[in-house]
């Protein structure tokens, strides 16, 4: 199956009450387990790709082409989407764009409002020539992943909101509206009135941000207010880097790569399985 765009997956998914995960790539084993989990749940789902993990992984195109050779060797037949996250300008969508990614995000967040329309609005114009989704931030979400460093959260604005998508295009909306990248420091205190406001306003699927530890029950009420997106690569991390120190701890002499990286590759897949039924996307595709 070809790779697509966000658009008909997410407007599927909030027409229908459940929610898609955007899961990570942070190397050949997170590949691997979040293709294997979504085929396995039937699930659709969105590979997220930082540019500190597109510079790790040897670039935009090398993930692409890692990505469509495993769909091929696995024999995937669910939607998957390619979707640049965080990205930091214009020109970094373009590059990934024309890698052959099928999604971008411009996070244009951290500008003045009129500069986040404009720039938003550029990456808009490419992308949509090219058939590909774009997601845009609003807000503040704390917390760091990568090369995006957040200091504490600012609540995104519910008509600033419809504004952006008013005069953007854009596809998806990520309100900043509590959440965090990486562990919560705390209970997680999610803006369900503001997010309520902002899906009536913009009748857009909303993305939810750091996923990582917000309970069952909070991500219900999301996706009962329109989230149709949740982005989730801490809790894979974990599992992923828990796993690697349990063998190592038992083998200490042990020194082929496999034998620690196929155990962890399993505990994404696992810890992915969970989410997608979780999010309600299993059995979806």
């Amino acid at each position: 199956m070809p790779l697509v765009s966000m658009t008909e997956m997410l407007q599927k998914a909030k027409s229908e009450g459940y929610a898609v995960g955007q899961f990570n790539l942070n190397n050949l084993e997170f590949t691997q387990a979040i293709l294997q989990a979504a085929q396995e749940e039937k699930s659709p789902v969105i590979l997220g790709v930082s540019e500190g993990a597109a510079r790790y992984m040897g670039g935009f195109k090398t993930v692409v082409a890692l990505v469509k050779a495993l769909m091929d060797e696995y024999k995937v037949t669910v939607p998957v989407a390619i979707h640049l996250d965080h990205g930091s300008s214009f020109e970094s969508c373009a590059k990934a764009i024309h890698a052959g990614f099928t999604s971008v995000m411009i996070d244009a967040s951290h500008h003045p409002f009129e500069e986040n329309i404009a720039e938003t609005s550029k990456v808009v114009e490419l992308a949509h020539f090219h058939g590909i989704s774009v997601e845009a931030e609003l807000g503040t979400v704390g917390g760091q992943e990568d090369d995006v460093i957040a200091e504490g959260v600012i609540y995104a604005d519910p008509k600033e909101c419809q504004e952006l998508v008013e005069r953007t295009g854009i596809d998806t909306l990520a309100p900043a509206l509590g959440s965090v990248h990486g562990p919560y420091k705390g209970e997680p205190n999610l803006g369900f009135k503001e997010m309520e406001e902002i899906g009536a306003a913009t009748g857009l699927p909303l993305v939810l941000h750091g996923g990582t530890g917000i309970p069952t029950h909070d991500i219900q009420k999301a996706i009962s207010f329109g989230t149709a997106k949740i982005n989730v690569n801490t809790e894979n991390q974990i599992a992923s880097a828990r796993t690697v120190r349990e063998v190592l701890a038992a083998k200490p002499e042990e020194y082929d790569p496999r034998k620690y990286l196929g155990p962890a590759r399993d505990a994404i897949k696992e810890t992915v399985q969970g989410k997608m039924r979780e999010f309600g996307s299993s059995n979806r595709a």
